[in-house]
């Protein structure tokens, strides 16, 4: 189910004060980091990741690496740091408002 507008500026809201959880390296978005990511994700539903690479496009091709390896949705992306959400439906931590 895709998120609304209101969902997504709320776990914007909520992701502002967090830090990065995981950090691309130079090899960019390998199994290893999407198995970390997938992780993550599963513990907190929102999470910050950092991106590595200087042009856009390859930014864009690990954006498109870890949302394919996570099932995850994009919330938001600046400069080199992308917000993730994927809902944990066995044990859901965030409430999102309708």
């Amino acid at each position: 189910m895709p998120l609304s507008s209101s969902q997504i500026r709320y776990l914007r809201s909520l992701a502002h004060n967090l830090k990065p959880v995981v950090l691309l390296g130079a090899k960019g978005a390998t199994a290893a980091v999407a198995k970390e990511l997938d992780l993550a994700l599963s513990q907190h539903e929102l999470v910050k990741v950092k991106l590595s690479g200087a042009d856009k496009d390859e930014r864009q091709q690990q954006i498109e690496v870890l949302l394919e390896s996570t099932r995850a949705e994009k919330i938001h992306l600046i400069g080199h740091v992308i917000v993730l959400y994927r809902r944990n439906e066995d044990e859901p931590k965030l409430a999102l408002p309708r």
